[in-house]
């Protein structure tokens, strides 16, 4: 079975966002999306608010989660084979 992970902070989740998700979805067994919980961040959504929205654009097709911390330690928590991360500009790849 393979796992894909897409982590982010989809606040709010963007037509972007459900792009990517959506052509993940035939590629892997199993999608995992992710919502980072930054504290140090001003979001304009809870984590909670932002998983459900994403729960309710995929239904049953994706397992939406929420973690703080490292990237990697969710990767093995979740035991994802593949991290999906969409990049939108030269600053977001310098910044991943």
């Amino acid at each position: 079975m393979t796992t894909a992970l897409c982590p982010g902070s989809f606040d709010p989740p963007t037509n972007g966002h459900a792009d990517v998700i959506g052509r993940v979805i035939p590629l892997f067994d199993r999608v995992v999306v992710a919502v980072i919980d930054n504290p140090s961040k001003k979001s304009m959504f809870t984590p909670d608010e932002r998983a459900r929205m994403l729960s309710e654009l995929f239904g049953d097709d994706i397992e939406v989660t929420s973690f703080n911390g490292l990237l990697v330690d969710h990767v093995r928590e979740v035991g994802a084979d593949t991290v999906i991360k969409g990049l939108r500009t030269v600053e977001d790849y310098e910044y991943e």
